[in-house]
């Protein structure tokens, strides 16, 4: 029997004591990089053996030992994409991908290259987890960084909103559960790469299924100043775009599709006058990667359009629909990730 629900932390809520600061504390390789942020591209042949993964609506995975290897969740966003070069700078190696999308009669299938006839439905799963806006383009992550991809569709709901949660049937954390668990069983990884900045209620959850799973959490971006992590993602060449708004001062028409270098000076005004997180921990916004050093590939988004959420006067809820995209050679071509495989595998 599950807890009785309790109100969700607010979005973005840490808390510098207890738990949060154990948590980073679990984590002794983990340190912050330089302003000029990290060359993980060129660590990658000499890895260190671990395998991990990333989470975030997304996942990855890494293995300890001569074979190298780390499985890495992702969601798309520029988070997960850089705590993933973060565990490659400290030695790991990434040897798949995995992610949580919705469930296909919320919205169609991603097929090849092209995305075709989406569902009315909305693209936006209410998670108190996950993000699931841009999930069309995942697959095209598994081409574009020549790894295998693992997806899982997500049946829960928030159901135990507690700030301590255990194993509760129908809840979306045990979806979280059973992705990683198909990945570890596939792949013999042994930790994950999760890319929360602030989130406890995040935490908590996973640290409950790392446990359950025997799994190494690595959390590089824990509670890290946003000011500088932000700096740092744009200096390390990850390009990523803005898919969604929610906050007040972030217009639709004027900033979906906007990249981190544009946005910058404008979050950090905002941050000024409103208290917004300039990394989008308390959930103003939302990213999707196009490139980063660790892509062989880049992704090109050929069209797309804007759904409107929610008409808020004040703070409007939006996002970009992906609906055809490609991928494009990067030149010269990144090392090679010790592995190369361009399965997915859906569950």
């Amino acid at each position: 029997m599950c807890p009785r629900a309790q109100s969700a932390p607010g979005a973005g809520e840490a808390s510098n004591k207890g738990p949060a600061r154990h948590w980073r504390l679990a984590f002794p390789s983990a340190r912050p990089v330089s302003s000029e942020g990290p060359s993980p591209a060129s660590r990658l042949p000499g890895c260190r053996t671990t395998r991990k993964a990333q989470i975030g609506g997304s996942f990855a995975a890494r293995r300890l030992g001569p074979g190298c290897g780390l499985p890495h969740g992702i969601h798309g966003g520029k988070d997960s994409c850089y705590n993933m070069m973060q565990c490659v700078v400290a030695g790991h190696q990434i040897v798949a991908l995995a992610n949580l999308r919705p469930a296909e009669n919320q919205v169609n299938i991603f097929m090849n290259t092209t995305l075709d006839s989406l569902s009315v439905g909305s693209d936006e799963l209410d998670s108190y987890m996950y993000q699931t806006v841009g999930h069309h383009a995942i697959d095209l992550y598994a081409e574009a960084m020549a790894l295998p991809l693992y997806r899982h569709t997500i049946r829960g709901r928030s159901v135990d909103t507690g700030r301590v949660y255990t194993k509760c049937e129908g809840d979306e954390v045990e979806d979280l559960y059973e992705l990683l668990k198909l990945v570890k069983e596939k792949e013999e990884v042994e930790g994950i790469s999760v890319g929360a900045i602030l989130s406890d209620y995040q935490r908590v959850r996973v640290e409950n299924v790392c446990k359950r799973l025997n799994l190494q959490p690595l959390a590089y971006l824990w509670q890290r100043n946003q000011e500088d992590l932000l700096r740092e993602m744009i200096s390390s060449n990850i390009q990523a775009i803005i898919i969604k708004v929610a906050a007040l001062g972030l217009d639709p028409d004027k900033h979906l599709g906007k990249t981190l270098d544009q946005m910058e000076p404008y979050l950090l005004e905002l941050s000024k006058k409103y208290g917004v997180h300039v990394c989008g921990e308390g959930g103003e916004y939302e990213t999707f990667t196009l490139d980063c050093p660790l892509f062989k590939k880049k992704i090109i988004v050929d069209s797309s359009e804007v759904v409107i959420h929610s008409a808020d006067a004040f703070a409007p809820v939006a996002y970009l629909r992906f609906l055809e995209l490609h991928l494009e050679d990067k030149v010269p071509p990144v090392s090679d990730n010790c592995r190369t495989s361009n399965y997915i595998h859906p569950s």
